[in-house]
């Protein structure tokens, strides 16, 4: 290790660059304060502020008289697990699940289409197919494929493909909370990017890129937890932005798709390495895990590499029932069912609480996002009538206190009795006003 700097940032940079070309390692010890300080020649609080943002952006920890050692083994903070339980009688709207009676049927391969031995390719060619059809009429580029185990699975596999330990990755803020589990366990740090109705602030997004964020997740459509799909105007700003960026890593999550009733206005193909990523599992069943990724050919190539030495490939019975669920016109009769039903629901909630003077979003998707003053409050107030609702800190950063409801399921009779115990819980004015 041969830390340098002259300021607590350059102090800090310089470790972290000592990490990426891994001539330190998780588990290893840091200099004492005043050690440092005086081979470096500057005051002990100089390098008491580098590892004090050091801790903060999650690298180090400190153990007592022990010291301070590169983080071992990254925390997670399960944010799934925040929030109340389920108490008997109470009704369900925090699960983030799709109505099963809205989810068309799988359609699984017969017995004589089945694989069952080791040699054939990871990509099941029927899958393949479908997905070049779905992708280029959405403009995504298909010159390189692979499947991955859902959404998360392809992310991560990304992830890893280019980034390292303490690398920055600019996230939507509110975001999807198993990103953000993700990213700590991974011991990447988040930089934060507010969300509006039309998707990733652009500002935002270009002082996280100039600040140094290796990569850009964003949410394609439907996303979780505010609804937002990425406009086309909000697309075009974004990809001039990327286009200054082309080392940033791009990744595009798709997994709302069917269901969100609005046209992908694709980022992909705008930066050297890059993949999007199209999921099965909010349109057409959770249990599909079975997500189809495309990207550039360095990116895919790793993907598939490192497959080889863990799961070998996606199920083909799985990438077949995929496949007939994006080529079936039974099916996409049931999906547009589904949507319509999804959108009934989620802006019949919005419209109740704005009769009752609260500011709800939710423009796609099978969710709809509420600022709050006091979470834990409103929750609480939510949960003492019966209903159970997501809070806010499951899917923030630095955003403002919020609720997720999930309407998947929500019934027309439900609706006016859920608006009146929302306006209750919040107290009607104390909601925040909306982004």
């Amino acid at each position: 290790m041969a830390t340098t700097g002259r300021t607590a940032a350059d102090i800090a940079a310089s470790v972290e660059r000592d990490l990426h070309a891994r001539e330190i390692a998780p588990g290893d010890a840091l200099p004492p304060v005043r050690t440092l300080a005086a081979e470096l020649g500057v005051n002990a609080n100089t390098v008491a502020a580098a590892y004090r943002t050091l801790r903060e952006r999650g690298i180090v920890e400190t153990h007592g008289r022990a010291g301070t050692r590169i983080r071992a083994r990254p925390a997670t903070t399960q944010r799934n697990t925040l929030g109340p339980s389920v108490p008997p009688g109470a009704r369900d709207l925090a699960s983030g699940e799709p109505d099963p009676a809205l989810l068309p049927s799988p359609v699984f391969p017969e017995p004589s289409h089945w694989r069952p031995l080791y040699v054939h390719g990871a990509l099941y060619r029927p899958f393949e197919d479908a997905a070049r059809t779905v992708l280029d009429a959405a403009g995504v580029p298909t010159d390189h494929l692979a499947a991955t185990s859902g959404a998360l699975d392809g992310i991560e596999r990304s992830l890893t493909a280019h980034l390292r330990p303490g690398d920055l990755v600019a996230v939507e803020d509110p975001g999807w909370s198993n990103l953000l589990d993700l990213l700590g366990a991974l011991n990447l740090t988040p930089r934060p990017i507010p969300v509006d109705d039309q998707g990733p602030d652009p500002a935002a997004t270009e002082d996280a890129l100039r600040a140094g964020a290796r990569a850009f997740v964003v949410t394609a459509r439907a996303h979780n937890p505010t609804g937002a799909s990425v406009s086309a105007e909000r697309a075009a700003a974004l990809r001039s932005i990327l286009a200054a960026h082309p080392r940033v890593v791009l990744l595009e999550d798709d997994h709302g798709n069917d269901i969100s009733g609005r046209d992908l206005h694709t980022l992909a193909g705008i930066t050297t390495h890059w993949a999007h990523i199209r999921s099965a599992s909010k349109a057409y069943g959770p249990d599909l895990r079975c997500a189809m990724l495309a990207g550039d050919a360095i990116t895919i190539d790793r993907i598939i590499g490192r497959q080889r030495l863990g799961p070998g490939w996606i199920s083909h019975a799985l990438q077949h029932a995929v496949a007939h669920a994006w080529t079936s016109a039974e099916v996409a009769a049931h999906i547009r069912v589904a949507r319509e039903a999804y959108r009934v629901r989620r802006t019949g909630l919005i419209e109740a609480l704005r009769e009752r003077g609260v500011r709800a979003v939710g423009d796609t998707g099978i969710n709809v996002w509420i600022e709050v003053r006091d979470e834990t409050a409103a929750v609480a107030g939510l949960l003492a009538r019966g209903w159970v609702v997501a809070p806010g800190a499951r899917y923030r950063i630095t955003s403002p206190p919020g609720l997720r409801i999930t309407v998947a399921t929500l019934t027309a009779e439900e609706t006016g009795p859920l608006a009146d115990a929302v306006a209750e819980a919040v107290h009607t004015g104390a909601a925040r006003p909306g982004r």
